[in-house]
């Protein structure tokens, strides 16, 4: 067996102890019931040897010739290998030979039942090999190169190589702290990610070096971190021929793992469950036993076990349907594998309860287990039934009482059933009034309803939740417009008339004609103040027409200016007025809605406006009344995580009221602007989360304007109006989920 794994060292050493046990058990056992007459066969003689290649030869003479080689394994730390002679006495005067040779240190014989065994106490690790020639029994010793000697170092496990650089290296700090699991964690920071780390097991120690790094003094202690309830009992960190040393002195059944995350590495030491049915306890899969060399020809299958048994410690019973002989030669393999090659190849299945592993044909432990089951069920239908009582303090009776019974749709009639937790003969119930839940059945049943009662009857955390809506606008509108008119007069054949070639914003005035050569015309002007005559607002008794060239105003203008220029005398007027409008708003909407929800419960919560309208009737049925709603309303079901997130289904809505829509028939119903957000999301804690978001931009330049006078350049200004506008809107929308920690309160 070569040592290549971790801890290697201590594993042969305990491998050894037990290997003496087995030989001092012997001792006694053949010095009460075995003599030399009771076995088929003897060892008369034990020579040994030295070949001119260097091997070391040692001859067994044997009385009469053996039926098969003996059956041997070796161990690397201490060197030894051990041979089992079946059916074979000693005759020889000790049992205990000295051995004067550079391999061999001494020879030890053991009876033990109707065998012997031989004990070769080696100065260095050996392959052996042993072959049968007539009743002469000859195995052959030679040096095995890749074993490890008893003065090599323990086996290392490389972490992480050292960087190219001679640079000397430092640890800046070592804490510890416990994990979510129970897994002790010890974290160290480091100067650089360049530092050489070995791990290495040393007995029951976890030994961690550095490479080529110093330690402060600060760090050269022990933490006792027992308190922690962890594996791990103390830390050591201390400085060692110019590397740092770290020693973890772990309890009980554990496991390590390691990890370097930039300058910060971190070992951690998790507990391991004892599992009965494991053969090598620990999480990991794969073979995990101690390595082993075997080297069998035409053995019993029975003897191999035996081997394996001595050589693990487990207690292994073999049924007596177990037969056959096999040959096989194995080189540093785990014995869990070894033994599990075995039991393929011969057909066999094993089952392990604690320290005490049977082995049988498969079909013979399936039968086995069938009858225990058949067995078993027929003790339940007569097994007397027992009524216990549950006072629920968190869950409602009834649903546990579904859960127990694997049913849905809170019990009802046809529901599909799921695994149940009563037998056949089982019933229960539930009392309302007290939410307590009576139950009859077998104790082993009862106990079944026990344990799901206590997993699903505790305290639901809770969850507060609180949302924020952000509604920002930013409007700016600019518009100018024009109103224009003129009119004139001219002389006529004589006479004077007014003309306009579009209107005036004053009244026309009234002109009289009078007939023949020489007449005389009279003209009447009615007067108007300016802002009459500038806004076009008749006077009364005079045309409410204001006869205009252009009429292109702005609604609801922010300011006017008007010109009016007139020459009575020759009736010419001129009427000029600009209108204009700029508008800039800005504006935010904050909505915070919050609910508190327990784990896995969908809240509800809404704040608004329905608003009525009127549905018109006929002839036959009168109108009605109905509502549409305008809310704010969050729908969140949220879920804690074992590692203290939050995960939520999210709906949140933000209506308003929009335009009112004629309908058939008469009557307005409104339109609803709304903004609706649905989603699921995973929050830490306390966090607050961006889920969604809308931009909305809307930018208008429009021109209304007299077709071709508005596109003459300068002068179409007075032929148009002009419009431009923008409109910018943002929706955001922010949650934040916060877990409600339980207080206790105290009553003075």
């Amino acid at each position: 067996m070569n040592a290549n794994g971790v801890g290697r060292w201590s594993r042969g050493r305990l491998a050894a102890c037990r290997m003496f046990i087995a030989c001092v058990a012997g001792v006694a056992a053949a010095s009460v019931a075995v003599t030399a007459n009771a076995a088929a066969n003897t060892i008369e003689k034990v020579s040994v040897t030295r070949a001119a290649s260097g091997s070391t030869i040692v001859t067994f003479d044997l009385k009469s010739p053996p039926a098969n080689p003996p059956a041997g394994f070796a161990t690397a730390t201490p060197p030894r290998i051990a041979l089992d002679f079946f059916d074979t006495a000693s005759a020889l005067p000790s049992n205990q030979r000295a051995v004067d040779d550079p391999a061999l240190r001494n020879l030890q014989f053991v009876e033990a039942g109707n065998r012997t065994r031989v004990v070769f106490s080696l100065n260095k690790p050996q392959v052996f090999d042993t072959k049968v020639e007539g009743k002469t029994v000859v195995v052959t010793l030679n040096d095995s190169m890749t074993a490890a000697t008893p003065t090599a170092p323990a086996p290392v496990q490389r972490f992480a190589e050292a960087g190219p650089s001679n640079q000397q290296h430092a640890l800046r700090d070592v804490d510890f702290r416990r994990g979510r699991n129970g897994e002790g964690r010890i974290i160290v920071d480091l100067s650089d990610n360049n530092t050489g780390i070995d791990i290495r097991q040393q007995g029951r120690q976890l030994i961690v070096d550095f490479q080529k790094t110093s330690v402060p003094r600060n760090l050269e202690r022990r933490l006792d971190v027992a308190d922690f309830n962890t594996p791990v009992v103390t830390v050591d960190t201390f400085e060692q021929n110019g590397n740092a040393r770290m020693v973890i002195q772990p309890q009980g059944l554990w496991e390590h793992s390691a990890y370097q995350a930039e300058n910060r590495f971190i070992i951690e030491v998790k507990p391991v469950v004892d599992d009965p049915n494991k053969l090598v306890q620990g999480t990991r899969a794969g073979y995990k036993g101690e390595k082993l060399s075997l080297n069998f020809q035409n053995i019993e299958v029975r003897s191999v076990l035996q081997v394996i048994a001595d050589f693990t410690g487990l207690n292994i019973v073999t049924s007596d349907t177990v037969n056959g002989s096999l040959t096989l030669r194995l080189k540093d393999v785990p014995w869990d594998q070894a033994l599990d090659i075995i039991l393929q190849t011969k057909g066999l299945d094993m089952r392990k309860n604690g320290n005490i592993v049977l082995i049988a044909p498969r079909e013979e432990l399936a039968l086995k287990e069938k009858q225990q089951l058949e067995s078993q069920a027929q003790i339940n239908d007569l097994e007397p039934l027992q009524t216990e009582t549950f006072q629920l303090n968190y869950a409602k009776a009834s649903d546990i009482l579904n859960i127990i019974k694997g049913t849905s749709g809170g019990g009802a009639p046809g529901a599909p059933v799921a695994a149940q937790f009563l037998s056949k003969r089982g019933t229960a119930f539930v009392d309302p009034r007290t939410n307590i839940l009576f139950v009859t059945d077998i104790g082993s049943r009862l106990e079944e309803v026990r344990r799901v009662i206590r997993q699903v009857d505790t305290a639901v955390r809770q969850v507060l939740i609180e949302a924020r809506i952000v509604i920002a606008d930013d409007t700016f509108s600019r518009q100018l417009g024009i109103r224009f008119g003129q009119q004139t007069g001219a002389t006529l054949f004589g006479r004077r008339y007014s003309l306009g070639s579009g209107g005036s914003l004053a009244t026309q005035p009234v002109v009289s004609l009078s007939g023949g050569t020489g007449g005389t015309v009279t003209r009447t002007t009615e007067t108007q103040t300016p802002f009459e005559l500038a806004s076009g607002i008749a006077t009364a008794g005079y045309s409410n027409d204001p006869q205009l060239n252009v009429n292109l105003p702005v609604a609801n203008p922010a300011g006017q200016l008007a010109l009016t220029l007139i020459n009575l005398g020759s009736g010419n007027l001129i009427n000029l007025e600009l209108s204009a409008l700029e508008a800039d708003n800005r504006g935010k909407v904050v909505s915070s809605p919050r609910v508190i929800t327990g784990d896995n419960q969908k809240a509800h919560i809404e704040q608004g406006t329905e608003i009525p309208y009127v549905t018109p009737g006929s002839a036959n049925s009168p109108a009605t009344v109905s509502f549409k709603k305008a809310v704010l309303a969050l729908d969140v079901t949220p879920q804690i995580t074992p590692d203290g997130r939050v995960i939520m289904q999210v709906e949140i809505r933000k209506d308003s009221v929009g335009q009112l829509v004629n309908v058939q028939g008469g009557g307005q119903v409104p339109a609803i602007d709304t903004k609706n957000v649905l989603t699921q999301i995973a929050v830490n804690n306390g966090d607050t989360a961006v889920i969604g978001g809308i931009y909305e931009e809307v930018i208008r330049n429009d021109k209304t304007q007299v077709p071709f006078l508005g596109d003459v350049p300068v002068l179409g200004n007075l032929f148009k109006t002009t419009s431009r506008s923008s409109q910018k809107t943002e929706l955001l929308i922010f949650l934040t989920p916060r877990i409600v920690r339980d207080t206790v309160t105290s009553i003075r």
